[in-house]
Formats: structure tokens, C-alpha cells, sequence
């Protein structure tokens, strides 16, 4: 794997307050005062992942550009920019999750960039914002893992047949805090509406398995232990487990099958890690220049080799048979900023059908 860029900043919580603590041998990015600078460019991200950090350093070697960034979780990412208003020295702004990039537009994080307007014809127009304040660059499917000697998948058609009584005490998910879920009720609310969503969610909470509890690679590892036969999971956990150099993690991926059922009929669920160029960027060419790379064969390839992710960016190829052996992808064309529109009705929905 790529070295690590050397200029790396994290943000944590402390008393309250959003404070940076800088690793390495830069100082953190913390003022516009200091943003502007012709060899570099400042990102803010909610993502902390090997391909991210190889693609900052392919980015760098190819450019001489070199990459300074913070982290933090996708809701204080947003706050922080929010609060930093004009003085941000944020140039790119990268979060997961379409809910939080509708939420990140909403409070005017970004700004347009009529210079990708033909890099942006790569990416279908589901995965971007109508008026490219933002787009995908890194796609994952919300769908079934199963236990192959306990589920026919055949039974498994669409989402919605998990709400039928055959599967009572058979279902592990997340809790309904978690946003992959509410952007996955908010798809579903898209397409057939609030009353067949809560309908549906209502049918999910009876057949429950257990309580929802911890994240998606949990609910995985109760379907291989035997707590419950299905779990509602994103295609990439089950990768990351097939994948493994760890052979008990290998021994959990391997012990799940996944599918990726319609949700009501529409298409698979989709939903994207986003990035776009911040509204007040003191460093916009290079910003420009670094959203290109990350849209380029040679950038995209990044995040199905080292996250088992999917390439936003149609006809990339890449190296992860994991992957690729869980079939053709036929996507609900819905676009993902309805995923954002419909999140706190979604969220009302779960209070409503005591989601826990």
C-alpha cells in the first residue's frame, strides 16, 4: 500500500469543542491565513480509509500537489465547516453518506465547479447533485448477508419480503440512528411512500432477532455465528471480511452469502461517499485538480481494491474478484439527494414503529 501523506490532522471532541491534534511533522490546517499556498491543497473529510490515503499520495507524486487533510465524524465535519463559514480553509469537502452531503449542501458548504462539468459525464446522474455542488466518487450496496445453509435466497426477491412473518427472529440490523438505515427508509419512501416504508419497517422490528447493536460487521458475524440467519448490511463489510488477511475474519466472510434485492421493485439500494469543492476554497485549482484525479481511472481504481467499494465512474476496471462476484448491479435510479429530502421523515418513521 502507499505511504501515508506526511501532513495528517485529526479531529477529536474535547470539553465540547471541536479541536485539531496534528500528527507527523506539519502543523495543522487551522486558518484561512494560512490555507492559501500554490503547492497545496486542504481537505476535509469524514472518511479514514487506506484508499483515501493512497490516493492522496498517488495524487501528490503525480502533481507535486501535496495534500493536507483533517477527519472527523460526517455530523462535526459539517459543523465545523458551518461555523468556519469565509475563514474555512477547507478546499474540499468529502463525507459519507448521501443524507449528510444533502445536509452538508443544505448548510452551504459547497460551491459549483463549472470546470468539471465534462469530468462529471462519467458518473451517472443519480450519484451527483442536479447542479454539481457535489458528486460520488465511491459507491456501496445496502443488501442481504445470509447464511447459504439456512436461506433459500430465492424467498428473498426484494427488501420487502424481509418484512414477512417467515422471518420471525431471523433478522440482525442496525439501530435506527445509524444513517445507512434512514437513507435506506428514505429510498423506500421515495419509491412507494410513507405508508408501505413504515408498513415495511414495522414488519423489520418484528422479526428482529435480537436488539440492534453495533455495526455492520457485527451483524455479519451474528449470521455466521448462528444469531440470526439474514442481516441487512453495505456489500463492502462482507468484502472486507472475505477479503481479509486475518483467516478468523476470512472464516466469518466465508460462512455469508450477499445479494442485492430491488427495494420495492425499484433497484438495488446505492448510496456514495461524496466529495465537493468547498464554498470559500483558497486553493481552488488545485482543489479542481484533485477532484479530477479522483475521478480518474487511476484514482477511482483506489476504492474497490483497498475498500471493496465500487468506482463511482462507469467502465473503471480493478482487481477485487470478492467484488465483482456479487453480480451485476441493477441500481434504483432514484438520485441520491432524495435520500437527504426524505431523512427525517424516515427517522420519524423508525420512532413511530419503535426501532430501536
Amino acid at each position: 500500500m502507499a505511504r501515508l501523506p506526511r501532513n495528517i490532522a485529526s479531529v477529536f471532541v474535547i470539553g465540547g469543542a471541536l479541536a485539531l491534534s496534528a500528527c507527523g511533522d506539519t502543523s495543522p490546517v487551522d486558518d484561512a491565513t494560512s490555507a492559501v499556498d500554490a503547492g497545496v491543497v486542504n481537505i476535509y473529510t469524514a472518511r479514514h480509509y487506506a484508499s483515501d490515503y493512497a490516493v492522496y499520495d498517488a495524487f501528490t507524486t503525480a502533481t507535486g500537489i501535496e495534500v493536507n487533510y483533517i477527519e472527523a465524524g460526517g455530523d462535526l465535519l459539517i459543523e465545523r465547516v458551518r461555523q468556519e463559514a469565509e475563514r474555512s480553509p477547507a478546499d474540499i469537502v468529502i463525507t459519507v453518506d448521501a443524507g449528510r452531503l444533502w445536509r452538508a449542501d443544505q448548510a452551504g458548504l459547497f460551491q459549483a465547479a463549472p470546470e468539471l462539468a465534462d469530468t462529471l459525464q462519467g458518473i451517472p446522474a443519480n450519484l451527483r447533485h442536479p447542479d454539481g455542488a457535489w458528486f460520488g466518487f465511491s459507491t456501496r450496496v445496502r443488501g442481504i448477508a445470509y447464511a447459504p445453509d439456512r436461506v433459500d435466497p430465492a424467498d428473498i426477491s426484494d427488501f420487502a419480503d424481509l418484512a414477512d412473518p417467515m422471518w420471525e427472529g431471523r433478522i440482525c440490523v442496525r439501530s435506527s440512528g445509524n444513517v445507512y438505515n434512514q437513507s435506506q427508509l428514505a429510498a423506500l419512501i421515495n419509491t412507494a411512500g410513507v405508508e408501505a416504508a413504515e408498513a415495511w419497517a414495522a414488519g423489520i422490528v418484528s422479526n428482529l432477532a435480537r436488539a440492534p447493536q453495533g455495526g455492520d460487521t457485527d451483524q455479519i458475524r451474528a449470521v455466521a455465528a448462528g444469531e440470526c440467519d439474514v442481516a441487512i448490511v453495505n456489500h463492502y463489510y462482507v468484502g472486507r471480511l472475505k477479503n481479509s488477511d486475518d483467516p478468523a475474519n476470512r472464516d466469518v466472510g466465508d460462512a455469508v452469502d450477499f445479494i442485492m434485492p430491488p427495494v420495492a421493485g425499484a433497484g438495488a439500494h446505492i448510496n456514495v461517499s461524496g466529495a465537493g469543492l468547498a464554498a470559500n476554497a483558497p486553493n481552488r485549482e488545485n482543489a479542481i485538480a484533485f477532484l479530477e484525479f479522483l475521478l480518474s481511472p487511476d484514482g477511482q481504481r483506489f476504492f474497490p481494491e483497498l475498500t471493496n467499494e465500487y468506482p463511482a465512474v462507469e467502465g473503471v476496471t480493478y482487481d477485487n474478484a470478492v467484488i465483482a462476484g456479487f453480480g451485476e448491479i441493477m441500481a434504483d435510479p432514484v438520485n441520491v439527494t432524495a435520500l437527504g429530502e426524505n431523512a427525517a421523515e424516515a427517522q420519524r418513521i423508525f420512532d413511530r414503529v419503535g426501532w430501536p
